[in-house]
């Protein structure tokens, strides 16, 4: 197996428990010592556009989802034991359910929000 940094393996147990904010810090502990990476910079934007949408900033998830989306293009299919066409599908559907006429909720309403998919990783290595 590849020698990824600890923190990536830690992500992907973060991930799947549904820990989105440690996931970002996670990523951006890997991703401040190679800015140049936009692999981890969009798993990164991805985790905080989740993260954003479970608290009612329904823009914030839409920004954040559409950069997590450009950043692992030159990446597909797969990059560092990730397949990202199944990350890629995760993001459009996400895309396809974010409102695009609601800015914010407050915390109270966010159950009236669609549900996004859920999606669970694994390294492929």
């Amino acid at each position: 197996m590849t020698d990824y940094p600890m923190e990536y393996f830690e992500f992907f147990i973060k991930f799947n428990e549904g820990d989105y904010y440690t996931c970002h810090d996670l990523l951006e502990d890997i991703w401040m010592t190679d800015k140049g990476n936009f692999f981890l910079k969009g798993l990164l934007q991805m985790t905080v556009a989740i993260y954003h949408y479970e608290y009612g900033n329904v823009k914030g998830a839409r920004l954040m989802m559409n950069a997590g989306h450009r950043y692992i293009q030159p990446y597909r299919p797969t990059y560092w034991g990730l397949d990202l066409e199944h990350v890629n599908r995760f993001i459009e559907q996400c895309l396809s359910i974010i409102p695009q006429d609601i800015d914010r909720l407050p915390f109270e309403e966010v159950k009236k929000l669609p549900e996004l998919p859920r999606l669970y990783l694994n390294l492929d290595e």
